[in-house]
């Protein structure tokens, strides 16, 4: 989900990684670059399952891999043309959430809608919004709070954490547009999908050429990314269905 608590001008070049962890977890890396005239939180809801711990999410710092991505491209080096799939706390809790630094983030792991009461008002989003998006009810929440660009848009680094999945045998993507407060029934793109299956592959997905040792440098990944297999890609651009995406 490209989800914001404050109003952005822009939002483009979005990438995303899922890989398979250790005990039914899934690991999640994200980036993109955006524009904004204030200080702001980035706002992932994660099928994590019903009444998650507060540390039941583990973030993993990317800042000495900035290229993750860059690096991740080099597996496709011919793409074939892309087209759309038409052409602070308030008085009732005094418990504020854990906050850990990740390279030039702070982040937090909100385990249920209620629990964004212990956040900074800044830093999360009106009720009604939510009550538009039934499907995350029982849903835990990944929260990175952004500086607002110093001079134009920024490009921020990869933003990586690993997380328990609710449903262990699929791989989640947080695609689900909401900007403004407003949840469109479609939205226009600007998605790059990347992904290492632990079964067969995806379907109508490109595979990298080589695997993924050969073009990452996968002890920057801090085991994110396995070196001994291939990558999967899949490009979104242009208007689709405003829904999350499952492999």
């Amino acid at each position: 989900m490209c989800c914001f608590s404050r109003p952005v001008e822009l939002v483009a070049d979005t990438n995303i990684f899922a890989r398979a962890a250790k005990e039914g977890r899934q690991y999640l890396v994200y980036s993109m670059t955006f524009r904004s005239a204030e200080d702001l939180a980035m706002i992932l809801p994660i099928p994590t399952p019903k009444a998650a711990p507060e540390d039941a999410v583990k973030f993993i710092s990317l800042k000495g891999y900035e290229n993750f991505f860059d690096d991740m491209r080099k597996g496709f080096p011919a793409p074939p043309p892309t087209r759309g799939k038409n052409d602070e706390t308030d008085d009732r809790n005094k418990n504020t959430l854990k906050v850990v630094e990740v390279g030039d983030f702070i982040a937090s792991f909100v385990p249920t809608l209620k629990d964004f009461d212990r956040l900074d008002p800044r830093f999360r989003l009106p009720d009604n919004v939510w009550e538009k998006l039934p499907q995350y009810r029982d849903w835990g929440f990944a929260v990175f709070k952004l500086k607002k660009p110093e001079h134009g848009k920024s490009k921020v680094h990869p933003m990586a954490f690993e997380f328990p999945r609710a449903d262990k045998r699929v791989l989640f993507f947080p695609t689900v547009h909401i900007h403004d407060g407003t949840v469109p029934a479609k939205a226009r793109f600007d998605h790059a999908l990347f992904c290492q299956p632990s079964g067969d592959a995806p379907q109508q997905w490109e595979e990298s050429e080589q695997l993924a040792e050969q073009f990452m440098a996968i002890p920057k990944t801090a085991g994110i990314v396995d070196g001994q297999a291939h990558i999967y890609r899949k490009l979104m651009r242009g208007p689709f269905d405003n829904k999350d995406v499952l492999v």
